[in-house]
Parts: structure tokens; C-alpha cells; sequence
């Protein structure tokens, strides 16, 4: 807890900064009565884009209590060719299987994140050989690079000393693994595979112990705090 608090006063003042400098945050709050809004992101392919529908409203819940960053209670669903992405500067993607964009809505993608949006992606199991061609596709020049143990998101808020996203569901047994895609010196997307921490906010849905879901409450919370602190 004292770990929390010594980085609370820090964050509230990030957070004005952000505001400042970052337009997709800054449009997105504008519109949403000071308070940040997410969005989970419906996709097209086969993937179960809706599963686990309570991770984002608990991880939310959770967040509100930990860090002094204004963010909606709610989450909203939208298609990632809308115009409406542009309204959250947070938006989420999960499921199990094949995830399909068409040139439109890798080009709607594309430059959303390239004005300051941000894209995390949770590996659910079965996504990884569709996910790394689509980003490949959106971003052919950019690396896909798998985050280094002293990265902020591993210690933003809480510590996370092994330097990686928790394990929550073994999968193929192999260690959990965070990769981002960096634009202009910003990470815009945020790739977690074989850890799977949405499962682990939707606690109401699976089972699994008390110290793993909390490890993926406090991970999301770093994610959270990083991508609405950091412009």
C-alpha cells in the first residue's frame, strides 16, 4: 500500500499533463463528462470478440478504487471501423480465434492510434497466429517487441518484479509474455500472450485463486494508469 500511495500525487499531476497532450484522451473526456471512457472492440473472423463480458467492468470497479484517474464505471462495444473509436482512448480486444480487418477498418485503426489511441489485445487462447499478421498488416515497418522488465507497466502503480504480465491460465504452459508496438516514441498497442489477465478480471466467471486474480487486477490497473498518464 505504501508503494500506492508514494505514486498517487505523481499520477494526479500526469494526468493533467496527458490531457494537454494527448488529443484522443483529451476529445475522449471532453465527451464523457470528465471521466474516461473505454471501449472493447467487436471485430470480424470467427473470434468471440464478447466473451468474459465482465472483465472491463470489473477491472474498472477495481481502478477506481486504486488510483486517483478518473475512468467510467461502464464500458461501451465498438466496431473497430467506427469513428467511434476515436471517443475512447482506451480500446480492448479479446477472444479465442481468428481476428479479420478489412482495409477500411485497418486504415480507421491505423490512424486512430497514430493521434494518440491505444490498443491492448489479450491473447485469450488461439488469437497469436491471427494477431502478429494483422499487425504486421497495420503497421508493416513498425516491430512487434516484447516488453523489457524495467517497462513502466511493470511498476507504474504496483511492482510486478519478474518483469512480466502474470500468468493466469497455463494454455501451452509457456511464460506469460507483453509485446508492444511503439509509435513516435508511444506505445499504441499492447499484445498479452500465454497470460491471459482479462480472465483473470472476470473473476465472477472463472476460478481461479485469489493471489492470481489479484495479480490481474493490480496488472490491468498498471496497464490502465500507463496509457492515461502517458501522452
Amino acid at each position: 500500500m505504501r508503494f500506492v500511495l508514494r505514486h498517487l500525487f505523481k499520477l494526479f499531476v500526469f494526468s493533467a499533463v496527458v490531457l494537454l497532450l494527448n488529443p484522443v484522451i483529451l476529445s475522449a473526456q471532453q465527451r464523457g463528462e470528465g471521466a474516461f471512457s473505454i471501449a472493447r472492440v467487436q471485430y470480424s473472423g470467427g473470434g468471440d470478440w464478447y466473451n468474459s463480458p465482465t472483465a472491463l467492468t470489473n477491472l474498472l470497479s477495481f481502478a477506481r478504487g486504486q488510483v486517483p484517474i478518473p475512468v467510467s464505471e461502464t464500458y461501451e462495444d465498438v466496431q473497430i471501423g467506427s469513428r467511434d473509436i476515436f471517443n475512447y482512448p482506451f480500446l480492448f480486444a479479446t477472444g479465442h480465434g481468428n481476428i479479420s480487418l478489412t482495409n477500411p477498418e485497418m486504415d480507421n485503426l491505423r490512424q486512430y492510434l497514430d493521434n494518440g489511441g491505444f490498443l491492448m489485445i489479450d491473447d485469450d487462447y488461439g488469437m497469436d497466429e491471427y494477431v502478429r499478421p494483422l499487425l504486421q498488416r497495420l503497421y508493416p515497418d513498425e516491430e512487434l517487441i516484447e516488453l523489457p522488465a524495467g517497462h513502466p507497466v511493470y511498476s507504474i502503480v504496483y511492482p510486478f518484479p519478474d518483469g512480466r504480465p502474470p500468468k493466469v491460465h497455463e494454455h501451452d504452459g509457456k511464460p506469460p509474455q507483453a509485446f508492444g508496438i511503439y509509435r513516435n516514441g508511444r506505445m499504441a498497442v499492447l499484445y498479452t500472450y500465454e497470460s491471459n489477465p482479462s480472465d483473470g478480471w472476470a473473476y465472477d466467471e472463472h476460478s481461479n485463486p485469489e493471489e492470481v486474480t489479484r495479480a490481474a487486477l493490480r496488472f490491468g490497473v498498471n496497464v490502465l494508469t500507463y496509457v492515461l498518464t502517458n501522452p
